[in-house]
């Protein structure tokens, strides 16, 4: 494999380069679940290397090189089983007021024409004002509005889209006792513990019931924002925008909802490395690759943490001891 660097270990493998020839290495339908943020149709540039899909010079470019990727995750994936990708609407160009581009449903053509079904679409939803304090977006700026509303933009949702690679799958993700944990803002009603882990019928466990109808929304509305790794260590200096990582709580949702414990969930745009790490805390073993040395780096403390069983603290993203572990 020609990678710059790795750190290998039980739970997890993390590579430092290009996604295209970690994924060749790869064998045939070994991977069980992948989730990923893809760069946004040229919307953010995280470095400067060629092989960067960020730096294709246009969106038609970027859509012919990203083909190659689903290629890839179609042939490393289990028959039946899933890819979830992150992704939103991207402006058509950089100056926050002109038109929209339709990523998602480029995104989707792309995989049905690659042998993936077309499973789900899961909507983030986002707080304006958080979003133009993020941004700077000025289409969000109350001034817009006060001088010409024309010019106004919309707090867009992220989406995740889940696609089920063709064929049989011969592993059901199956969950005995339901749902134990969730992942979300929204507090469980006290009244249902005593369900939790419910052997019985599990048409009687109004726990996971309750969780179930949260994660089976198409509208999901108290992703917590800001529960995310610690990523400002690996942010260069030449970084053009304040980039996020993927929220831990949807990456929580569909690891959980969409792989087995012990099963193979990949990444191959692994940035500081939340999917990783989440899948490693979930019991699962995490594959990722990074192009960007300063967010591999970063991915490595993170994911070490996620294995000696440290947690992120929503309120200051920092990894801390879980007492109850």
């Amino acid at each position: 494999m020609a990678v710059i660097d790795q750190r290998v270990a039980d739970q997890y493998a993390l590579y430092h380069g290009d996604c295209i020839e970690v994924m060749q290495s790869l064998p045939d339908e070994r991977v069980h679940l992948s989730v990923y943020s893809p760069p946004f149709g040229g919307l953010y540039h995280y470095s400067s290397s060629e092989r960067d899909l960020s730096n294709c010079p246009d969106y038609a470019t970027f859509m012919e090189h990203y083909r190659f990727v689903v290629r890839e995750l179609h042939r490393i994936t289990m028959p039946g089983r899933m890819t979830a990708v992150h992704c939103m609407d991207v402006p058509t160009s950089n100056s926050g007021c002109d038109g929209l581009r339709d990523f998602p449903g480029d995104i989707i053509r792309l995989h049905e024409a690659e042998g993936w079904e077309y499973c789900a679409r899961h909507a983030i939803w986002k707080e304006p004002l958080a979003v133009r304090l993020r941004t700077m977006q000025k289409n969000l700026a109350h001034a817009t509005l006060v001088a010409d509303s024309t010019k106004c933009g919309v707090a867009g949702a992220d989406y995740l889209l889940v696609f089920r690679r063709s064929g049989e799958n011969p592993v059901p993700v199956a969950h005995p006792t339901g749902l134990t944990e969730y992942a979300g803002d929204r507090a469980i009603p006290p009244e249902l513990f005593p369900f939790r882990g419910w052997q019985g019928k599990q048409t009687e466990n109004r726990f996971s019931h309750w969780i179930w109808r949260q994660y089976a929304s198409c509208f999901w509305d108290d992703i917590r924002v800001d529960h995310v790794l610690p990523y400002r260590e690996a942010r260069d200096s030449d970084d053009e925008k304040h980039v996020h990582p993927l929220q831990l709580d949807v990456i929580d949702r569909i690891v959980t909802l969409r792989s087995n414990p012990g099963e193979v969930v990949f990444t191959p745009f692994m940035g500081v490395g939340s999917e990783v790490y989440s899948a490693v805390a979930l019991g699962r073993k995490g594959i990722g690759a990074e192009l960007k040395a300063s967010y591999f780096r970063q991915a490595i403390r993170n994911v070490e943490a996620a294995v000696a069983g440290r947690k992120v603290n929503a309120e200051n993203h920092e990894l801390f001891r879980d007492q109850a572990a």
